[in-house]
């Protein structure tokens, strides 16, 4: 049951073409209300931001299988929000982006943080809606930030 569910909200997930959420405390800019490009073009990244963002997807790719077919377990969950906490604020302290790429990273980052939050949380419903945000977050970022090489997470 947890593998349909899953597969039913990333599917879900993978449709939604912006994210409304208030921004993480990062450089004193306007909110953000939803992901926009640059003229049409996505947003110049820097070595920070992608090593960040790699780090992340890395993780997530790798206990994706683990999560589709509810075997992760709630430490696996727990230790997933951690690597994302501490790469967003790795992000947050070291990436230097343009103001208007900077406020549009704040939605993703502020998704990333809500969903790390929930992956630790004592529900096991919370934990997979976390997981479901995150990579939602992750191929967010992919869309709208110029990433070479970039993949979405299936």
């Amino acid at each position: 049951m947890k593998r349909i569910v899953f597969a039913a909200s990333l599917a879900l997930a993978a449709a939604v073409p912006a994210l409304s959420v208030e921004p993480h405390a990062h450089g004193g800019e306007p909110p953000v209300h939803e992901l926009t490009l640059d003229h049409g073009s996505k947003w110049a990244t820097d070595a920070p931001l992608r090593e960040g963002m790699s780090r992340i997807r890395a993780a997530l790719a790798g206990k994706h299988a683990a999560m589709s077919n509810g075997t992760l377990g709630d430490a696996g969950y727990a230790e997933l929000g951690d690597t994302i906490e501490k790469n967003v604020a790795s992000i947050v302290a070291n990436c230097k982006l343009s103001p208007e790429a900077d406020a549009n990273l704040h939605v993703v980052v502020a998704e990333l943080a809500n969903a790390a939050d929930a992956m630790r949380s004592a529900t096991p419903m919370s934990r997979i809606e976390g997981a479901q945000k995150a990579v939602n977050a992750v191929n967010l970022y992919g869309r709208y930030f110029d990433h070479p090489g970039w993949k979405p997470i299936a």
